[in-house]
């Protein structure tokens, strides 16, 4: 199937998904909607640098924090007008802030993108536990730099202030749950347009021996700082809605454990070797975890997490996509 009738198929299917959960009428679906579409996105862009090119990134939550507090960098931008411009320059700055959600998800996935970039050049020569660990520190330096950072609230977090309602939409949590199922379909067009392209085969090298690719001249280097490159901004986009949906961010709330875990974890119990695998993986787990928090406690989402992971790597190392190949390879 060509990306373009993919790329329509999945904008159908988003319509229809949107359209019925609004029919319901029950604004708790959309909010636990967008935790599950996060997912969604955050499961697929991890795949993309641990699923295609074999590395396991332990930093997601990072990238997804960069791409939150660039949306608060950028909504307390304002009162900065006033005290450093005046006059017709204010007047302009005024008029084109506070910017558009859609907008702040492209700065926050350039944000991420960059660093994505500049933390594979300096740390894809690591390879295996130590690249993992490079990936972790990452994310540890970075939440202790936003903990120091005053501008966005530093430890002590920062309110955002958002309209109850928006034109044409509704109430503002249907708005962030349409963005985030646009970032699905970008982020699940993306992955299975690099699946199938020369892209994708040149991180399935990687992915299978890297030295035996770089003796047949594979780019190994580049292809991987593509792969983190695309990776971060993907994690980014998906943050940067964030701040908006949850109202008051802090540190400890934008590089949750959860973020870190779950993006790891989706993809492995459904597959890593094809973009289905994140979806699969992160609509189940997602599902859960979500109907764990209303019936029993947000508290056990993490041991859901760890018991699935344990049962697949256990049952169907290669996950539900895994599972299912060597079913019909037996039915033949």
């Amino acid at each position: 199937m060509r990306t373009r009738y993919f790329l329509l198929i999945s904008i159908v299917v988003a319509a229809i998904v949107f359209f019925i959960v609004r029919a319901v009428n029950n604004d708790y679906l959309f909010f636990a909607g967008y935790t599950v579409l996060q997912f969604v996105v955050l499961a697929t862009a991890w795949n993309i640098l641990g699923g295609y090119c074999g590395y396991v990134n332990f930093g997601s939550a990072a990238f997804f924090a960069l791409g939150a507090y660039s949306s608060v960098a950028v909504h307390k931008f304002p009162p900065i007008i006033d005290q450093y411009f005046e006059g017709f320059p204010a007047q302009i700055l005024h008029a084109i802030f506070p910017l558009p959600i859609p907008v702040l998800i492209v700065i926050g996935g350039i944000v991420s993108g960059i660093v994505g970039l500049g933390t594979g050049y300096l740390t894809l020569r690591l390879r295996g536990a130590f690249f993992a660990i490079a990936t972790l520190a990452l994310a540890v330096v970075l939440q202790t730099l936003i903990v120091n950072w005053d501008y966005v609230g530093g430890a002590r977090g920062a309110y955002i202030i958002r309209p109850n309602e928006i034109a044409l939409i509704g109430h503002y949590i249907h708005y962030l749950f349409l963005l985030m199922l646009a970032l699905v379909v970008i982020a699940i067009v993306a992955a299975r347009g690099i699946e199938r392209s020369q892209l994708g085969y040149g991180f399935a090298t990687i992915r299978d021996d890297e030295l035996a690719a770089e003796a047949s001249g594979v780019p190994t280097l580049r292809l991987k700082l593509i792969a983190t490159t695309i990776s971060g901004a993907l994690m980014g986009m998906a943050g940067a809605p964030f701040p908006y949906y949850i109202g008051y961010l802090q540190p400890s709330s934008a590089f949750g454990l959860e973020y870190a875990v779950n993006s790891i974890a989706m993809p492995m119990i459904g597959g890593t070797t094809s973009w289905v695998g994140p979806l699969i993986g992160a609509i189940l787990l997602g599902s859960l975890q979500q109907i764990a928090t209303v019936t029993i406690s947000s508290a056990v989402n993490l041991l859901i997490v760890g018991l699935l992971l344990v049962g697949f790597v256990i049952i169907a190392p290669n996950g539900i996509i895994g599972l299912v190949q060597q079913m019909r390879a037996r039915m033949k």
